[in-house]
C-alpha cells in the first residue's frame, strides 16, 4: 500500500490509506458522514497527546511522527508506484463519468453541507493558525509529487478513493465540463466522403430525397396612409396591385437604372397591366407621376434597419436560422445535404446586365400555383401554403433540382438546386476536370487536325477549324444562338460578326494581327489584339469578302454543329472543355514558373494569384474596379510610409549599438546589438508583407480571381501545390470554397499533375 501525507503538521495523524482491495470501502464511505462527530474526535485526540507528552513535548512529537513518516513515504512510493498507477487509471475513468451527465445539459452531483470541501475539512480556524505557525517555525515537508496523485489548480493533492468521486467531479467541473462544451461547440459533423463510393451508372442521380419545399415570397403589405402618391401635382389612392409595383421603382429613384429610357419605357407598360381601368384613363404619362414619398419612406426603413437594436437583430438572425433549419436542407439517399437557394425570388423590376433591352419590366409574384415540386415517391411530400396547390408533382430521379418555375421575364426555367459542397454538385465538378485532363492526352491530335482542315475545300470546315483555333487559343465561349431583341446584344466566338475584328497584316512590330471588340458574357468587353499564324489570317479575309459589318463571320457554324463535331473527336468534348483544359494547364504552367522555394509565405502567396491571374486575363474575367479601392490603397500606403520610418529609425538604432560595442566591448552591449538587428529583420519582413498586399491589391483592381478559381481550375492543383510547399489551404480557398473542394483537398496529393 501507500501513505499518502497532509503537507501540514497537525494532520501528522490522520494518514489516508489506499487500497487495492474493495474491502474496506464501507470505512471510507463512514469517514466522512458526520463532519462534527470526526471534528470532535480530531480535537479530544489532540488534547490527549498534549497531555500525555505535554505541551512542550508536542511539538518535538510531531516533528519526529513527521520524519519518520516522510522516510516511510520516499520508500513506499518507489515500491508502489506501478502498482498505484493501474489503479489511478481506474479512478480516472471513473471520474469522468459525470462529464456525460454535463453533456446532457446537466452539471456535476451537489455537493450537500457533509461533504468535505478541502484537505483541511475538518480543522478547526484556531488549529489552522498553530498549524500554520508550526510549519513556518518548525518544518516544512517538501511537496512530492507522485504518479498517481492529481494535482488542482490550486496546487492541492487530490486523493483517488471512491469516497471521494464527488469532490472529483467538482475539481473537474471547470476543466473536464468546459472542455465538454468546447468539443460539443467546436465537433464538425461528419463529412460524407461520397468520392470513396461507387457511382450509378443508370443515369439516376438520387434514390432518396425528400425536403420541404420553397419558401414563399413574403405577401405585399400595403403602405401607411401617410405615404402618398401624386400624379400631375395632385394626390391620388392606388390599387393595391398598382401600388405594389409602384413601389418597385420608387425604391431605385437613387439608382441610373430609372434615368434609362429603356428602363423606365418596359416599366410603365407594364405597371399599366397592373392598374384599373380608371387607373390607365388617369395614368398616362410617367414624368408627372411623384414616388418621392414612397421613395423617402423606403430609405427610412432602410436607416431604421441599420440602426436596430441587437436584440431586434437577434431575433431576425434566429428567425433566419429557423428558415435555414427547417428548409435549407433535404434528406438524399440517407444523408443531410445543404439547399443552395431555399427562398423563391419575390416580385420586383428586371434590370439585366449591360444595356439588357427588357430592363424596367415586371417581375411577377411566383405562386405555388406556378411551382414543380420533385421528390421521391416514398417521401414525406412538402405541403404548399393552405389554400393553394402545387402546378406538379415529380420523382424524377435523373434530374439534380428540388424545385422549378417558369420566370416571366425571357421565360426561361429557374431552379432551386443543392448547395456547391454536396454530392451532385461535387460529382458535376469531379467529372468536368477529368474530361478536362482526357483532352490533355489526345489535344495535340486535335489541334493538328483543325490545322489541316485550315486547308480543307469545304468553307463549312474551314470556319469550323478556324473558330476551334481561337476557342483553343484564346478560351473564347463557343456563343449560343439567341433571339432577335430578346436579350442583350452579346456573341461568343460562332456568332462573332464582322463587325466585331479588324485584320491588319502587320501592327505594333507583328505580323497578321487581329484584334477583337466585342461584348462577352454579362456584356463585359472584350477587347484583345493578337498574332495569328498566317493560315488562319487568309481564311478570316476570305470569311470577310463580300459581307457588311452586321453579317456573320462564321455565317455556316453554329454552337450546335462544333459541340457536334467534338464529341466525335473525343467523348464529352465540348467547346467550354478547351476552355476549362486551358485555364487548368495555364495555372500549373505558372506555379512551376512563379514559385520560388526561397520565397517566405506572402511571396509565395503572391505568386499563386499570379498564376491566378494569368487564367483570368485568358478567361477575360473582367470586374469594375472597387468603389473604396483609392481609399483602401491609401490606407495602406500609410501604413508603408510608417513602417518604412520605423525601419529607419531601428537601422539608426542598430549602428549606435555598434558603436557602443566598440566602446565597452562587453557583453550586455553585445545583446543589445542582437536584439536591435533581429528588431530590424522583424520590421523589413512586415515591411515586405505590406508591399506585396499593395502589389496584389492594384494588379488585381480589374480582374476578378474567384470565377475562374471556382469555376475553370481542378481544385487538385491547387491543393497539391499547397502540400508541397506547406501553405495553408486557407490561404487560397476560404470556407465555402474549402466545403466545395472538399473532394480535391481529400484526394490530392503533393505530386498531383493536372
Amino acid at each position: 500500500m501507500a501513505v499518502i501525507w497532509r503537507g501540514n503538521t497537525q494532520d501528522c495523524l490522520y494518514q489516508d490509506t489506499i487500497s487495492s482491495g474493495g474491502g474496506n470501502s464501507h470505512k471510507h464511505k463512514d469517514k466522512y458522514k458526520d463532519k462534527e462527530h470526526k471534528h470532535k474526535d480530531h480535537k479530544k485526540d489532540r488534547e490527549r497527546e498534549k497531555s500525555k507528552y505535554g505541551n512542550s513535548d508536542h511539538k518535538e512529537f510531531s516533528e519526529k511522527k513527521h520524519r519518520e513518516k516522510e522516510r516511510i513515504k520516499h520508500e513506499d512510493v518507489s515500491t508502489d508506484r506501478h502498482k498505484d498507477k493501474h489503479k489511478d487509471k481506474d479512478h480516472r475513468k471513473e471520474e469522468i463519468k459525470p462529464k456525460k451527465e454535463k453533456e446532457n445539459g446537466f452539471a456535476s452531483p451537489h455537493r450537500g453541507k457533509t461533504e468535505p470541501d478541502n484537505d483541511h475539512f475538518y480543522d478547526s480556524p484556531k488549529s489552522l493558525k498553530r498549524q500554520r505557525d508550526n510549519d513556518e517555525t518548525e518544518f516544512k515537508p517538501k511537496k512530492i509529487k507522485l504518479e498517481n496523485d492529481r494535482v488542482d489548480k490550486k496546487g492541492k493533492k487530490r486523493k483517488q478513493d471512491e469516497d471521494i468521486k464527488p469532490k472529483k467531479t467538482q475539481k473537474n467541473k471547470k476543466g473536464e465540463v468546459a472542455d465538454g462544451k468546447k468539443k460539443a461547440k467546436k465537433e464538425p459533423e461528419e463529412k460524407w466522403k461520397w468520392w470513396e463510393e461507387e457511382r450509378a451508372t443508370d443515369g439516376s442521380k438520387w434514390r432518396f430525397l425528400e425536403h420541404k419545399g420553397p419558401v414563399m415570397a413574403a405577401p405585399y403589405e400595403p403602405l401607411p396612409s401617410k405615404v402618398r402618391f401624386f400624379y400631375d401635382g395632385k394626390q391620388m389612392k392606388l390599387s393595391p396591385q398598382a401600388e405594389e409595383v409602384a413601389t418597385f421603382f420608387a425604391k431605385m429613384l437613387d439608382h441610373e437604372y430609372t434615368t434609362k429610357d429603356a428602363f423606365r419605357k418596359n416599366f410603365f407598360k407594364d405597371w399599366r397591366k397592373e392598374m384599373t381601368s380608371e387607373e390607365k384613363s388617369k395614368i398616362t404619362d410617367l414624368k408627372k407621376c411623384n414616388f418621392n414619398e414612397m421613395g423617402e419612406f423606403f430609405k427610412a426603413q432602410s436607416e431604421a434597419r441599420k440602426a436596430m437594436t441587437k436584440d431586434d437583430k437577434l431575433k431576425i438572425k434566429v428567425e433566419n436560422e429557423r428558415l435555414l433549419q427547417e428548409y435549407g436542407f433535404c434528406i438524399m439517399d440517407n444523408h443531410k445535404e445543404r439547399i443552395a437557394n431555399f427562398r423563391i425570388e419575390p416580385p420586383g423590376l428586371f434590370r439585366g446586365r449591360g444595356d439588357h433591352p427588357k430592363m424596367g419590366m415586371l417581375k411577377r409574384r411566383i405562386r405555388p400555383e406556378d411551382i414543380i415540386i420533385n421528390c421521391s415517391k416514398d417521401s414525406k411530400h412538402p405541403k404548399p401554403p393552405p389554400g393553394t396547390k402545387w402546378k406538379e408533382l415529380r420523382h424524377d430521379n435523373k434530374v439534380t433540382w428540388l424545385v422549378s418555375w417558369t420566370e416571366s421575364i425571357q421565360g426561361s426555367i429557374k431552379y432551386i438546386m443543392l448547395n456547391p459542397s454536396s454530392r451532385i454538385k461535387g460529382e458535376k465538378d469531379w467529372q468536368k476536370y477529368e474530361t478536362a485532363r482526357n483532352l490533355k492526352k489526345c489535344v495535340d491530335r486535335l489541334r493538328n487536325q483543325y490545322r489541316e482542315d485550315w486547308k480543307s475545300k469545304e468553307m463549312r470546315i474551314r470556319q469550323r477549324a478556324v473558330a476551334l483555333y481561337f476557342i483553343d487559343k484564346l478560351a473564347l465561349r463557343a456563343g449560343n444562338e439567341k433571339e432577335e431583341g430578346e436579350s442583350a446584344d452579346t456573341v461568343g466566338c460562332c456568332s462573332l460578326r464582322v463587325e466585331h475584328i479588324n485584320l491588319y497584316p502587320e501592327k505594333d512590330g507583328q505580323e497578321f494581327v487581329v484584334e477583337f471588340d466585342f461584348l462577352g458574357k454579362d456584356s463585359i468587353r472584350y477587347y484583345n489584339k493578337v498574332p495569328v499564324e498566317k493560315r488562319v489570317f487568309k481564311n478570316l479575309q476570305l470569311f470577310m469578302e463580300n459581307k457588311q459589318p452586321e453579317d456573320d463571320l462564321f455565317d455556316r457554324l453554329n454552337t450546335s454543329i462544333l459541340n457536334k463535331h467534338l464529341q466525335e473527336l473525343m467523348d464529352g468534348l465540348t467547346a467550354k472543355v478547351f476552355r476549362t483544359y486551358n485555364a487548368s494547364i495555364t495555372l500549373q504552367q505558372q506555379l512551376k514558373e512563379l514559385t520560388s522555394p526561397d520565397e517566405n509565405l506572402p511571396a509565395k502567396i503572391l505568386s499563386y494569384n499570379r498564376a491566378n491571374r494569368a487564367v483570368a486575363i485568358l478567361c477575360n474575367h473582367q470586374r469594375a474596379p472597387p468603389k473604396t479601392f483609392e481609399k483602401s490603397m491609401q490606407n495602406l500606403q500609410t501604413k508603408i510610409d510608417a513602417k518604412k520610418d520605423q525601419l529607419s529609425d531601428a537601422k539608426r538604432d542598430v549602428k549606435s549599438a555598434k558603436a557602443d560595442l566598440k566602446v565597452r566591448r562587453d557583453e550586455k552591449s553585445k545583446k543589445a546589438v542582437e536584439t536591435k538587428k533581429k528588431a530590424v529583420e522583424r520590421l523589413e519582413e512586415q515591411l515586405m508583407k505590406l508591399e506585396v498586399q499593395a502589389t496584389d491589391r492594384e494588379e488585381n483592381k480589374q480582374i476578378a480571381l474567384g470565377t475562374s478559381k471556382l469555376n475553370y481550375l481542378d481544385p487538385r492543383i491547387s491543393v497539391a501545390w499547397c502540400k508541397k510547399w506547406g501553405i495553408p489551404i486557407e490561404k487560397i480557398y476560404n470556407k465555402t470554397q474549402r466545403e466545395k473542394f472538399a473532394w480535391a483537398i481529400d484526394m490530392a496529393e503533393d505530386d498531383y499533375e493536372f
